[in-house]
């Protein structure tokens, strides 16, 4: 044993070294990370142990030489042991089915290691130790790789496992060693072979960087599917709750417009629209910041014209600042473009989130809604700020403002409804788009919110589509409306009654049925003006439908899809199935009358 030990003081400086670099990082609490730091520890006692082994094979002491190498041939066993369990568990995560065998096998092998006898025999290349317990060890360690390659066999998908190469390799490299040692006896290799192993391992199999890497990737793939999950739950939430909502506002809109109404009878019906609004806010703000958390929400980019998106802006913030006494005072810069092209609906949800938050946290005093430009090629900053003389923001609240569900100075803000969530949203917007958004704030004065965001300037020779607006009052009177055929497809009986209640106020002939196999009956038959398509119905959804309408070479009637379904980007995904026109629920009165003016108003 004396001509060979250059292989362990090599395989010694490296198990040091392995040790030293594995337990100084962090590493992934797991049943293989136990067994592989069992396999550096053993392997670096046995190496030390067969130092003393070649110290007592040249100077043998009686009994303290036989304790010592039996211990050192334990320590082999216990090294092959962990070795095959770290195999079999990586193979089929089995260890507590084979666990009270690996402990009864391993006892019965020590116990026969420590009861026979062992000796020294000088051989050509040097003394070398015989008996038994050698033999044991060998014994075992064809024992107990014979165990593992039958679990392989019982578990068909083990060769898709990526750690399977790398140990059959190691398994080879072992028998290879261990023939070479009982060749030539004097080169020490079999503890030096499980150091190489040892080794390979940490770098092929059992590095903690590649394994935290994997379970932070595990960790995200997770983190995406609850957020997946949660969206898709949260979308479909979306839908059942506009399905009765589209009921209470569609009838409260219809009684609105009833002639003789009592006054008290009026405002009852507007308090009910308001309560209906809020709620559709509540769902939408809700709906976006999961999406945007899961990352699907997408920024859809349109030309679309900036006055008439900030008209409407100015119409509802006066909506949202009702009886209070307020100022509204709006600045729009003249010299901005008339067309731009960018994701309009986000913009304009952006800006409203800030104008709705200046009302509700103004009593008296005024809100400046200024809009500046800065054009640069063909870009143009849109720089909108919006003032107020509110309650204002603390400095140590401002880095809160745009926390989820934070609401700033609740115990004074009691009757200010929200759920905290619209300031969030428009920051995760104002990102998406790439802009910025600065907030300054005088608590107890007031606050400025500014938005920079930047549009794309639409070619000069682009043109809108004209939608100018026209009353009911005008379109009731209309020749060219009052009798014409709608048909409203639905599942939902109760959204066929609010359809045809607020479309009968225009004079039209509503004829409805509840599938997409009854449409395509009704169609053959009669010649409908209109068509309104609500899309998600059991058997045949409305999509499917109107594709089956449009087979036929003769079919040119306007189809509008009429649906529950109005998350973001639902109108484009719409549009671009064929649909002409797209309403989401509950049906506004406004989108209502311009999709009537465009479809049945032959002037």
């Amino acid at each position: 044993m004396t001509t060979g030990l250059f292989f362990p003081t090599c395989a010694i400086f490296f198990s040091i070294l392995l040790n030293v670099i594995y337990f100084s990082k962090q590493r992934v609490k797991n049943i293989e990370n136990k067994l592989y730091r069992f396999l550096v520890v053993s392997n670096l006692f046995a190496l030390i142990f067969e130092y003393a082994c070649t110290f007592f094979s040249n100077n043998y002491v009686p009994f303290i030489s036989d304790i010592v190498l039996k211990i050192y041939l334990i320590l082999l066993l216990i090294w092959i042991s962990i070795f095959v369990i770290y195999m079999t568990y990586i193979t089929r995560k089995s260890h507590k089915i084979l666990k009270p065998f690996w402990i009864s096998a391993i006892s019965v092998f020590a116990m026969a290691i420590l009861v026979f006898p062992i000796s020294f025999e000088q051989t050509a290349y040097g003394p070398t130790i015989t008996g038994i317990p050698v033999n044991v060890v060998y014994l075992a360690s064809f024992i107990f790789i014979i165990i593992w390659m039958g679990v392989c066999l019982f578990n068909r998908g083990f060769y898709l496992n990526k750690k399977i190469l790398p140990i059959m390799v190691y398994i080879v490299l072992g028998m290879i060693t261990s023939i070479i040692q009982k060749m030539i006896p004097g080169l020490l290799l079999i503890t030096p072979t499980e150091t190489l192993v040892t080794f390979l391992m940490y770098f092929t199999i059992e590095n903690p960087d590649i394994q935290m890497i994997e379970e932070l990737n595990l960790a995200r793939i997770q983190a995406e599917k609850a957020n997946n999950a949660k969206t898709d739950f949260l979308s479909n939430m979306s839908h059942e709750i506009r399905t009765p909502l589209n009921a209470i506002t569609g009838f409260a809109e219809a009684l609105k417009e009833e002639p003789d109404l009592p006054e008290r009878v009026k405002e009852d019906v507007n308090d009910i629209l308001m309560a209906s609004d809020s709620l559709l806010e509540i769902v939408n703000g809700v709906l976006d910041i999961s999406k945007i958390e899961a990352n699907k929400l997408e920024i859809i980019n349109n030309n679309y014209n900036p006055y008439k998106m900030f008209n409407e802006l100015t119409t509802l913030t006066k909506v949202r600042i009702g009886e209070k006494p307020i100022e509204l005072i709006v600045k729009i810069d003249e010299t901005i473009p008339k067309v731009l092209y960018g994701d309009h609906t986000r913009v304009k949800q952006v800006i409203l989130n800030i104008l709705t938050n200046a009302a509700k946290y103004t009593k008296e005093g005024h809100i400046i809604f200024k809009v500046d430009s800065v054009i640069k090629g063909d870009i143009c900053r849109l720089i909108v700020s919006v003032e107020d003389t509110g309650i204002g923001i603390k400095r140590d609240k401002i880095d809160k403002l745009f926390d989820k569900f934070e609401r700033l100075d609740e115990d004074r803000n009691t009757t200010i409804e929200g759920t905290g969530l619209g300031l969030a949203i428009t920051k995760r917007l104002v990102q998406l788009m790439h802009g910025q958004l600065v907030v300054q704030s005088v608590y107890g004065k007031g606050s400025k919110f500014t938005v920079s965001i930047d549009q794309k300037i639409a070619p000069s020779d682009v043109k809108l589509e004209d939608t100018m607006e026209v009353s009911r009052e005008e379109l009731t009177k209309d020749k060219d409306i009052v009798g014409k055929s709608v048909l409203v497809v639905d599942d939902n009986k109760l959204n066929i009654k609010v359809a045809t209640r607020l479309l009968e106020d225009y004079g039209i002939t509503v004829d409805s049925c509840e599938s997409g196999a009854e449409c395509l009956e009704k169609v053959k038959s009669i010649k409908y003006d209109l068509i309104f398509m609500d899309d998600m119905m059991p058997r045949m959804s409305g999509t499917e439908t109107f594709h089956k309408l449009k087979e036929d070479p003769n079919f040119n009637t306007p189809v509008v899809v009429l649906t529950a379904n109005a998350i973001a980007g639902m109108e484009e995904k719409y549009l671009s199935e064929g649909f002409n026109s797209y309403l989401s629920k509950p049906i506004e009165r406004k989108a209502l009358d311009n999709v009537i003016n465009k479809y049945l108003n032959n002037q």
